[in-house]
């Protein structure tokens, strides 16, 4: 699928980065904040930034999102609250 965004010139310029760099940006910016929200996997957000999982791991890093999502209600949530 192709989605067509019509952003102004400045926002490139303003960033310093090439409009490609701009659409990965926004796609690891998107997989990161939706994993984050437990919206989607580690294995379908790195499918959406185009990488390997354990790429998408050290993006998570570099983020400084926990690569460990916690369920509140799981046995240990509850031990160690």
């Amino acid at each position: 699928m192709k989605l067509v965004l019509d952003l102004p010139e400045s926002t490139f310029s303003a960033l310093r980065i090439s409009p490609a760099q701009y659409v990965d940006e926004m796609r690891r910016a998107a997989a990161v904040k939706w994993y984050e929200l437990r919206r989607i996997s580690q294995g379908k957000a790195a499918e959406l930034c185009g990488v390997s999982r354990a790429q998408f791991i050290q993006i998570l890093s570099d983020y400084r999102i926990s690569v460990l999502q916690d369920d509140p209600a799981s046995p240990a949530a509850e031990v160690s609250s």
